[in-house]
């Protein structure tokens, strides 16, 4: 039978509606059972495209055993972290205390208060050096409340108080003067050194793509002309284009590289990193001409519309990384299925097979669990070069082959995907089409943003100016939250600098006056939820910017944007208090600041035009 997520929205709880375990959706009831039992909560958070919330699900949650020993000793509930992102930034917090990392699945013991008490990522169904099994978890914990029940509450308290704490803190050390661009050069340069010299971008791995620092760089290019910056912006996505991280035949880019040399991706794809990265790819052609930019770009706005966009017009989340319980299985090949399918056509002979296997790194033993990740073993001038072929007609020749294999790969099993509209997401996509729009003069990607702008108007905004988070199956639900606000206010201002229409500028305004009205914070900057959103022990802000922007220097922008059109104190004030508030550490973490630096980087500007 069903459990209680059934009549959810979400497709990841769906995915756990017929688990044996009684989970309960984050609401009052599970916490109202939690009291009148006397039991902890078991808080488990993940999300549809997670390779390692499936594999917990499989080993754990469709576990009877596993399962009586939840529904006996806790109250389990489920959550979504893409739909409730505040009960996932809070628990999460708790875990990197407890822990020392992070990660999903997220694993949360929790008091009938709310408070954390133990918590981690996947546990596996049987013990390993220095992880034990979920089963001896449970049994440990649920010993642990009937035996030793003070010690777990005064735990508790304690950790809850030092996560306030450490928001204090944070708040305490805000204000003061606004630095100058003095911050912007001293980030460009740690930028620098962090730099990855032999295979671009930063860190890793896992490698992510990082397009708010390389959208820094660029915009800082154009203001110092340094040629150091357009060659680590340009190293990076140069790279990542030619690695497997980029889907080849399908377009789109997957979520990160699980080696240095972006070759092997995890192969799940998000609406939000595609957007982002259609936006910065854009933003290197217009600066340098280059058309390979401009087709990464187009050929993930295309993906997007083709296999992420429902009928009401709104955009999906994301597609999986598995299929059929094997990760990247979709996307990988072999020399025999790629010569299967090209063998015998006009684009395969006269050594085209060789020549695709060759260009793709196309192997027997593969890169990649005995398969091939199809990644550009060298630029396409030195092939070129290797083969006599003239660089147009080389890349004629593998676009055709390309088609071809997209064309096979789809009568494929295809991965799920999460079909559920998140505003704050489809803000994001809808700023990348509306500036694709503008900048190639591209009729669809001007049409998809207006049907995007009236869907979410539409379907997810209410009548006194507030903006739903989730929307599925023509249902619209959850508080919207600060990055939702920030996301399509912003949006909706690149549609209007793209179409001239008032109506996207009036929206984008009545969505910037909810953000002063309803989200400031006293000290500085902005909390992640409205002030008449569902209290958690703690109200979280998230100021750094990770995989997506941070709600904050989102919405800082957008004040910013409207404060020069309109000289306006009540858009210029809050946004001048944010980034005082976030100064001092700039320069420090580029890395976790880089779109608070390209805001920085405008509000400077703005200060000059507005003297």
């Amino acid at each position: 039978m069903p459990n209680r997520l059934a009549g959810e929205t979400s497709p990841y709880l769906l995915q756990h509606a017929e688990n044996p375990v009684d989970w309960y959706p984050w609401g009052p009831e599970a916490f109202e059972r939690a009291r009148a039992e006397d039991k902890p909560i078991f808080l488990s958070v993940g999300y549809s495209a997670c390779h390692w919330c499936h594999v917990m699900e499989r080993e754990s949650f469709e576990d009877p055993p596993t399962a009586l020993l939840l529904n006996t000793n806790f109250v389990p509930v489920k959550v979504d972290r893409e739909e409730r992102p505040d009960v996932d930034a809070v628990y999460m917090d708790a875990v990197h205390a407890i822990a020392g990392r992070g990660g999903w699945p997220m694993s949360v013991f929790l008091t009938p208060e709310g408070e954390p008490f133990y918590g981690g990522t996947y546990f596996p169904k049987d013990a390993r050096t220095g992880t034990p099994s979920f089963k001896e978890v449970l049994d440990q914990l649920a010993s642990l409340w009937e035996t030793q029940r003070a010690e777990v509450l005064d735990a508790a308290t304690r950790l809850t108080a030092d996560m306030r704490s450490a928001q204090d803190i944070l708040a305490s050390s805000a204000g003061g003067e606004l630095l100058g661009a003095d911050t912007l050069h001293g980030a460009a340069t740690r930028l620098s050194y962090e730099f990855d010299e032999d295979d671009g971008g930063w860190g890793g791995p896992p490698k992510f793509p990082q397009p708010m620092v390389i959208e820094f760089l660029l915009r800082r290019y154009r203001q110092t002309n340094d040629g150091r910056l357009m060659r680590m912006a340009s190293e990076t996505l140069d790279a990542m284009a030619a690695g497997g991280l980029f889907d080849h035949l399908g377009g789109g880019f997957h979520r990160y590289a699980t080696d240095l040399r972006w070759r092997i991706p995890h192969f799940e794809k998000m609406l939000t990193d595609n957007a982002q990265l259609a936006r910065v790819y854009l933003s290197a052609w217009e600066l340098t001409g280059l058309d390979r930019y401009r087709r990464v770009a187009t050929e993930t706005l295309d993906y997007v519309l083709r296999e992420m966009t429902d009928p009401a017009g709104g955009f999906y989340s994301a597609q999986d990384a598995d299929t059929e319980g094997e990760e990247g299985r979709f996307f990988v090949w072999t020399p025999v299925e790629i010569t299967g399918v090209l063998k015998g056509t006009a684009e395969g002979a006269d050594g085209g097979v060789e020549l695709f296997l060759k260009a793709y790194g196309v192997t027997p033993e593969g890169n990649f669990e005995g398969s091939t990740v199809l990644h550009l073993t060298r630029p396409l001038s030195e092939l070129a070069t290797d083969t006599g072929t003239p660089v147009e007609e080389l890349d004629s020749r593998l676009a055709a082959m390309r088609v071809l294999l997209f064309e096979a790969r789809g009568r494929r099993m295809r991965p799920a995907r999460d079909e559920k509209v998140l505003a704050g997401w489809n803000g994001l996509a809808l700023g990348a089409l509306a500036v694709a729009a503008r900048v190639l003069d591209h009729e669809e990607y001007r049409s998809a943003a207006e049907r995007n702008a009236h869907f979410l108007l539409g379907e997810m905004y209410t009548a006194d100016g507030r903006i739903y988070r989730s929307w599925k199956d023509g249902r619209a639900t959850l508080n919207g939250y600060l990055e939702d606000y920030a996301n399509c206010a912003e949006g909706l201002l690149e549609l209007f600098e793209s179409t001239g229409d008032e109506r996207w500028l009036t929206a984008a305004a009545e969505l910037a006056d909810a953000i002063v009205e309803h989200f400031p914070d006293p000290a500085g900057g902005f909390f992640d939820t409205s002030d008449d959103h569902e209290q958690l022990i703690i109200r979280p802000k998230g100021v750094q910017d990770g995989a997506v922007p941070s709600g904050g220097s989102m919405a800082t922008g957008v004040l910013l944007r409207l404060a020069v059109r309109t000289r306006e104190a009540r858009y210029a004030d809050p946004a001048a208090n944010a980034l005082r508030s976030v100064g001092p550490v700039l320069s420090r973490a580029p890395l976790g600041f880089a779109k608070w630096l390209t805001v920085f980087a405008e509000f400077l500007e703005a200060r000059e035009q507005m003297r």
